[in-house]
Formats: structure tokens, sequence, C-alpha cells
């Protein structure tokens, strides 16, 4: 197994700039702790961070530059909401919609075909402030399918229509197959129809993994997703996935389950912080794991890397649920932030503490983050190689 990678980051408050920090040496199935410091700037009334990932499983290193411009664009994308005036959930939405129209990310424009060669994507949305959630399973025709989900969010906090529906959305603009995507699908169709003439064993597992391998890196790609908090505190957590390579018509994947693709939650009596999560992987192992819930809770420990390290640890790579699995697959980023005082009462200001970390056991995986005071966006480029 690969082992678990993390790193993490400080924001002392929204009116300060987090810097770009270097890993420690990543130890097998332990977290690579460093402590990080910020710089700090004169508040100017504008705040708010973001954190994004364009999946954890395999990224082609020949296209890392396109992987970092599209969680750069990400980023600044969010920032740019949050500069003028919006909520962390619409900030957090329009994330996913620059994530969802790169043609080189599972989600959206990009993503993976099925079986049947089509695209059916899966999509969610939290607001923390709310804690209501909005979510879409194996949807095709729709460009960017967390907008469907947000919408469904929104119509959700107006309150329920009679015997309990939510209005439907109605504008469908209809996803076009990138090219990379129609060749990969061919050849991982030939490699299946190859394999599924020889009955042995071997071949069935060789099949199995030639499904979801693709020689240009796309098709291995899995959920996409961002964590935000605004100025004034509130968190949101969104995904976005085109699933599997060769799914069969009508999988649902994490992306669209409570719990398993995101999570945020407000700090309340009951809960010291807000914490907004994001995870990537294997769907089946996210799910049946609630692995988006689980990190969400373990960050209310006063520690939050030793508490992340036990969660993934505890209720992920070692989780008994997963017992049988070969290789347990997940990434996941997470948010965690409180409000602190200025020490000096004349400028009644209060900040936010904003604490940020990702992790992955998988090959890959690409993040990218930036707070409203940043100039640009600071991106990390992992492959498995490059943490030895």
């Amino acid at each position: 197994m690969i082992g678990l990678t993390n790193y993490a980051g400080v924001m002392e408050s929204l009116m300060n700039s987090a810097e770009e920090k270097q890993p420690s040496s990543p130890l097998t199935n332990s977290w690579a702790k460093k402590q990080e410091s910020s710089k700090s700037q004169k508040p100017n009334g504008v705040g708010g961070f973001v954190l994004v990932h364009a999946g954890a499983g395999y990224h082609s290193e020949s296209k890392a530059k396109e992987y970092k411009h599209v969680c750069k664009r990400a980023c600044q994308r969010a920032v740019d909401q949050l500069k003028a005036g919006a909520l962390a959930v619409e900030a957090v939405a329009a994330a996913l919609v620059e994530l969802e129209d790169s043609p080189f990310t599972n989600a959206g424009m990009g993503s993976n075909l099925n079986l049947s060669g089509e695209i059916e994507c899966d999509a969610s949305i939290m607001d923390g402030k709310s804690l209501h959630f909005g979510a879409v399973g194996a949807l095709s025709g729709i460009r960017n399918p967390v907008m469907v989900a947000n919408r469904l969010l929104s119509e959700a906090q107006k309150g329920k229509l009679s015997a309990g529906r939510i209005p439907p959305w109605k504008k469908k603009p209809i996803l076009s197959h990138p090219e990379f995507s129609l060749s990969a699908y061919k050849r991982n169709k030939r490699k299946m129809e190859l394999a599924e003439k020889m009955d042995t064993g071997h071949n069935q597992t060789k099949k199995r993994r030639q499904s979801s391998e693709n020689g240009n890196g796309s098709g291995c790609l899995d959920t996409v997703g961002a964590v935000v908090v605004d100025l004034e505190g509130n968190v949101a957590a969104a995904v976005s996935s085109g699933g599997l390579a060769m799914k069969h018509p009508g999988r649902v994947g994490q992306a669209a389950h409570y719990g398993c693709g995101c999570w945020a939650e407000n700090a309340c009596h009951m809960n010291s912080y807000s914490t907004a999560v994001s995870t990537s992987g294997c769907g089946e192992h996210l799910i049946r794991t609630m692995l988006a819930r689980e990190c969400s809770a373990a960050m209310q420990s006063e520690d939050a890397h030793q508490a992340l390290l036990e969660a993934m640890q505890n209720k992920f790579i070692s989780s008994p649920i997963l017992a049988s699995e070969d290789r347990v697959l997940g990434g996941v980023i997470v948010l965690r932030c409180c409000r602190c005082v200025e020490a000096q009462p004349s400028q009644n200001f209060q900040g936010i503490l904003v604490e940020f970390l990702w992790s992955h056991t998988t090959e890959s995986m690409c993040v990218g983050y930036m707070s409203a005071q940043d100039s640009k966006a600071k991106v990390r480029f992992e492959l498995a190689n490059q943490l030895n």
C-alpha cells in the first residue's frame, strides 16, 4: 500500500495569507507533520480561504501543468466570489464549476465514459451554516452537475413543496465527449472484450485493472472537490465526479452520498470548530466508511494532525469494513477554523484561525489553496515516486 501522505497549513486569520510549505518525508501509514506560519497583512475588510483538489488517484506527470492550472483557476474563481461578498456555499460552487469545465479532470466535461460510452456524473454540496445538503447521482446531459446539486440545496432551504417534493432543475446544456475520453473508452472497451474471451481468474483480474487504467492518465482520476470558509466564518464543501472508467450505467459513487463525498458544519454549542471536508478515491471504500463525516468529527479534537491521523488509520485504512480489500484508496482535504479575538481590543477585530490539511493513499493527488489576501493560488502536485 502506498504510504499515507499528509501536508498541513495554518492561516492566522482571514486577513492574512498562507505561505507555501515544503513537506517532510512521509512515513508508511503515518502523517508527515509540518508546523507552519503565516505572513501578516493589514486587514482591509476582505477575507476568505479556499482549498481544492483535482482528485486522488493517478495523474499523468506529463499533464502536471494542466492539473496545476485548473486548481489555480478554481481557487481564483472562489476567491473572486468571496471578494464580491459571496457566502462560502456560493464560492465553493464556483470553484467546482471551474474544475468541471476542465477536460483534464474526471468531472463534468472531462468525465470518464461508462460501459455504454456515455457520461454519468455525481455531485454534492453542503452548506455548513444551514447544514443543508444537495446531491445528484448518475446525471446525464448536464455540463455542471454541481450547479444542479446547489439548486437542490437552495430549494431545500426554501422549504419543501407538497408531499415533500422539490422543484426540478430545468436547464440541460448537453455534455460533449472530449476526444481523449472517447479514445480511452475505445481502448478500454477493446481490452475488456479481449479479456472476456478468457475465463481464468488471472485475466479477469487483469481486465478489472486495465479498465481502471488509462494511457493518458485521465481515466483514473476520481472526484474533484473544494472546501471554503468565508469572512463570516461560514464553511462549505463540494465534490463532483464522472465516476469510474467503464462503470456500469447507473452506478452512483461517493460524490452523491450524504456524509461520504463532502461534509461541512459551522461551529455550534457542541462543536468548537467549523469543519469542511471533501474526499476522493474509490467510491465504494469512501461510502462504506463515510469518510467525510468521520474526518469532520475527528477535527473537534485539540490536535488536528493526530486526530486526522487516527481517523484515516482506524476509520479508513484499517477499518474492519474494508478488511477484504487489497488496497484502500482514498484522499481527503480538510479545513477547520474558529474565531480568535485580536490582542488589541481597541481594533474590535475578530479574525478566523484556519487550519487546512490534505492526505491520500493513492499514487498521486493535486491540490491548490488560496486566501482572499493572496495574489495567486499555490499548488502541490504529488506523485508516489516523489514521496519516498
